[in-house]
């Protein structure tokens, strides 16, 4: 209870300055867990949709395999559906790789979506608690500018100390926004290398079909 309580102490402190660099920090945190809860589901998502679909590629079972990933609205079933469909009237597998790169090129900006608000955020934090250190010091200076002189020194003091308060909430909320932010771009990269690296064996597998075709 007295951590909780040190908290909260902390918090009013800061006084008015505080409560932007938490709304701030609580918006930040919550695109986290919504980024990392959908990159989990499309990496889950993308590996079951080719599991599925790759022995039925390998056979040459296009239509089954358009089938099922046109029952999908994950990035990968997405990608798939271009380059499948676009497979049966291709002139060269040049045409194919078009359509593929087409349907990747429409699922970056919803796999990318709200990760850079993550370090926006947390520069924002940081500043705002920088501007509230500097707006107290201004009120700090100011009243103690009329105080009594055996007052000044003490009132000073903890003028500067609360002071102080939103430059450190402004760090203890950005610190972990920008490692969060680190993490989940990596994710991100991970995710998109994932479906270029499924374009790049669906379109092995055209060739070799095609090779058996031609044999």
């Amino acid at each position: 209870m007295s951590i909780i309580q040190g908290m909260i102490r902390f918090i009013q402190a800061g006084e008015i300055w505080v409560y932007p660099i938490l709304i701030a920090m609580i918006a930040g945190l919550a695109i986290c867990v919504e980024r990392w809860i959908f990159l989990q589901g499309v990496t889950r998502n993308s590996n079951k949709i080719w599991n599925m679909i790759h022995p039925l590629l390998n056979q040459g079972e296009l239509k089954k395999a358009l089938g099922m990933v046109k029952q999908s609205e994950t990035p990968l079933a997405r990608i798939m559906t271009h380059g499948i469909s676009r497979s049966f009237n291709a002139r060269t597998h040049e045409d194919v790789e078009l359509a593929l790169e087409e349907g990747l090129m429409e699922a970056l900006p919803r796999i990318e979506k709200r990760t850079n608000y993550i370090s926006t955020i947390a520069n924002v934090s940081t500043l705002l608690g920088l501007l509230g250190t500097i707006m107290g010091l201004i009120d700090a200076f100011a009243a103690v500018a009329s105080a009594d002189p055996a007052q000044k020194a003490d009132l000073l003091s903890k003028s500067v100390s609360v002071a102080m308060n939103t430059t450190a909430l402004g760090l203890i909320s950005a610190i972990p926004l920008m490692l969060l932010y680190a993490y989940l771009q990596s994710k991100t990269n991970e995710v998109i290398e994932s479906l270029e690296m499924a374009n790049m064996k669906f379109m092995n597998i055209l060739r070799n079909l095609a090779q058996k075709t031609t044999d």
